[in-house]
Parts: C-alpha cells; structure tokens; sequence
C-alpha cells in the first residue's frame, strides 16, 4: 500500500499536503514517501525470510541519495551498473560488501575501483570480461569474485525495451554455453566463482516467467555448485507494479490488484519460487528497484494553458518529457491525477510538455477532470526511472526532490539553478 491519498479533497503523501509542498518548493516537483519505500521493502524482505537471502536495491531506478539511505538503513545491498552507482552508494553510506556489480561494459577503470571497494561480486556479461576482470585483479594481487549472468532465452512478456532474457538481447551468455564458460574461468588464477545470475527483464507483473526461467536453470545451478562451490543464486529482478489503475481493485487503491489476477506480489512470489529456491542450499541474491520505490514516488506539476483545437483539448504543464520521459520513450502509463479534488464531468485530454517534440506527452485522449491555467496536477507512480532518466534537454533545469516521512518533509535535492545547466562549458579559445 503506497502512501498518497486524499484528505478529504487534497492530495496527501503521508502526513503532508502535496499542494503545500508544490507551493513552497514550486514545481516540476518530485515528491517521495519514506514509508512506501520502507514497507515494500519490508514485505519483499519477510517473504524472503525462510531464505538466506540479501536483497540487492536496482539503483538505477531511483539513486537519490535519501533513498538509499532509507534502504542502507534496513539492510539492502545494492545492484550497481557504473562506478558512479558504487561512489553514491558509499555517499550514501551503503556498504560495499553488499553490492553486485552489474552491466556489459564494465572498464578496467570501473574494474579496478570495484574491487578495491571489496565488492560482493560481478556479474559477467561475456568471457572478454571475465578475462578483463581476470587481468585487472592480477595487477591488484587480489582475487576477483565473480558470478556469470545466464541467459535462459526466456520471454518475459514484457515491453520490449526492457526485455533482457532472450538471445536477442545483448545481455548475458547463451544457457548452452555456461558450463563451457565455468569451466574456462575456473582456470584463470584471480577469479573466485561465488554465484550465477540471471535477469530476464523489467515490469513484470506475472510469476509465470519467473517460474518458467527458475525451473529451466535449477538444474544447471546445482551442477555448476556442486563443481565449483558456488555460494549463491540470483534470480535477477525485474518485479514489476501496476500503473494502470483500469487493472488494479477499485476497493485496492491507485495499484494494489486482487490476488486472483495472478498478480505478482511478494507473497505469489514467494510461494511459487521458494520451495525451488530452498532445494538448492545457496544463499539467495534479488535485484528489485521499481517494486521497492515505484509507488514511492510522484510528479507534481502546474498547468500552464489549457488548448483547445477542432479535435483535441490540451492540458499545456510545467513537466516535460525531460523530467518523466518513461510515456514518449515506452507509451508508459501514469495515472494522473489533480491535487485538489475537483467535481463534474471530465474532460478527454491531451497532457503535454512545453518541449519542442510531439512526443513530449504524458497521455493522450484521457478522460480528465476539467483544470485550468494554475491548477496543479500529479503523476503517480514516478519513483523508479523518473528522475533517474531525467535531462537537459531544450536546456531545462533537473526538478528538485522531497523527501517526506510523517509530518516532515525536506529537500533531498535542490532544484538546479539554470546557469548550472553549462557550469562544465567554455567557449573554446579561438572563438574569443
């Protein structure tokens, strides 16, 4: 259960007022719930509880610092894709010890700062780097813990951007040629084989590929623990939420969904993968980042103009697609919604940034409530790849971020000032 709701007419997350905090902090605004953060990650953690198990954070949904913190605190490890992703997590005093390193184009420079932070592991995209992180732990005299992320050519009926799991993706190594893999890399001196991984995509909102892909691969794990003594498992990430409320119980809330639509939830997780998981005796590592702070967070915006034409009526806002671009680049869907309740008839609308794209939109032919100029609006479900993928582009200046819990609320980041935007430029010298 996320923590924005109307009181009475407003829009609240937790125990403060949206409109106050559009109001004093201005808008495009994002706007996150410490308690939504901590309660699913609390649920995933205590369906997980008969398992040894460590729940590694996918940062890259959301890296604000406030976040991980909240997530530092309860005990998450960390999924990271960048040096840079491993420098926040130990700004943001997370430990390093519990991180995976993930991603295909890991560089030597990444490599080596990895290990000299004393990462738990790896996960190797291909055999050129598992050579390369071979290499690079040898000129360190360290050993290198890595685990090799297979891909089982499982479909996860999922968007296809964010497909990773079929031999038409670029990530991982083909399931035939894993044990071939091991075993090469078994012979390299400054590797330890500490796991296997997998992850067959993003937003998934079935156990069914979950269950397809754990079943296929079991088998393939315990041959290759037995071999080589490997110390864990990864099932990858991926767990998805509902965004459309068209999908979700009317009686639920904004995303909940009732259990009898196969929804996946911790507990159907749970129950489906637990009784093969524990089959193996390895401690268990899960990647989730939208499941934990997807509904954790929100997008306030104004209303600039109201458009009406022949065939369309559009809602002109402050946000863009440079703030959320998640509806141009994936026709994702937000639910979206005014911060003050409004009554009458609603109206199909057109919600749009003032970027110069026609794919700068938030939805098309919504039925809306009627709005205008200064009234202020609020995408739901923006907390995982919404600031996250943010930009500059038509050189907008990056929204700030607040952080509730309760009653509180403060910055957790200051929006940034326009001269900010071209800080690192220059004008060369011979154009002086």
């Amino acid at each position: 259960m996320h923590q924005f709701r109307y009181v009475g007419n407003k829009l609240f997350c937790e125990g403060v007022s949206v409109e106050t905090l559009a109001e004093k902090f201005g808008t495009p605004l994002y706007v996150y719930s410490q308690q939504t953060v901590t309660d699913h990650f609390q649920k995933l953690d205590a369906a997980l509880a008969p398992l040894d198990h460590l729940i590694c954070f996918a940062m890259k949904a959301n890296s604000n610092l406030s976040v991980m913190r909240t997530l530092a605190n309860l005990g998450s490890g960390f999924d990271v894709v960048s040096a840079g992703e491993l420098q926040r997590v130990i700004a943001a005093g997370g430990d390093p010890k519990k991180c995976v390193f993930a991603g295909v184009a890991k560089s030597e420079a990444e490599i080596e700062f990895a290990l000299r932070q004393g990462i738990y592991c790896f996960n190797c995209e291909s055999e050129p780097e598992i050579v390369r992180i071979n290499q690079v732990a040898a000129r360190l005299k360290k050993i290198a813990p890595i685990a090799v992320r297979v891909n089982p050519n499982v479909e996860a009926h999922t968007h296809a951007k964010i497909t990773t799991g079929t031999y038409a993706n670029k990530f991982g190594i083909a399931f035939e040629h894993i044990e071939g893999v091991y075993a090469r890399a078994n012979k390299l001196k400054n590797l330890k084989l500490r796991g296997l991984q997998m992850h067959i995509g993003s937003q998934l909102t079935q156990v069914s590929p979950y269950e397809l892909a754990v079943k296929k691969v079991l088998p393939l794990v315990k041959k290759l623990a037995a071999k080589y003594a490997l110390e864990f498992f990864s099932p990858g990430g991926g767990l998805g939420i509902i965004y459309n409320p068209a999908l979700a119980s009317g009686a639920a809330g904004w995303w909940q969904t009732p259990a009898a639509k196969g929804i996946l939830t911790p507990a159907s997780y749970a129950e489906k993968l637990l009784p093969q998981l524990q089959s193996l005796g390895l401690k268990i590592l899960i990647e989730p980042g939208r499941f934990i702070v997807g509904n954790a967070g929100i997008l306030v915006t104004r209303v600039e103009y109201v458009k009406r034409t022949g065939k369309k009526n559009f809602v002109i806002v402050d946000a863009a697609m440079n703030d959320l671009i998640r509806p141009a680049f994936y026709d994702s869907y937000h639910e979206i919604v005014p911060l003050v309740k409004k009554s009458g008839a609603t109206v199909a609308s057109d919600v749009v940034g003032g970027i110069c794209e026609s794919g700068d939109f938030f939805c098309k032919d919504r039925p809306l409530a009627k709005v205008g100029a200064g009234d202020r609006l609020a995408l739901l479900s923006a907390g995982a790849y919404g600031f996250v993928m943010a930009s500059n582009y038509n050189t907008r200046p990056l929204a700030a971020e607040i952080f509730v819990n309760g009653k509180k609320f403060a910055v957790a980041r200051a929006r940034q000032a326009i001269p900010e935007i071209w800080a690192g430029e220059k004008v060369v010298s011979w154009l002086k």
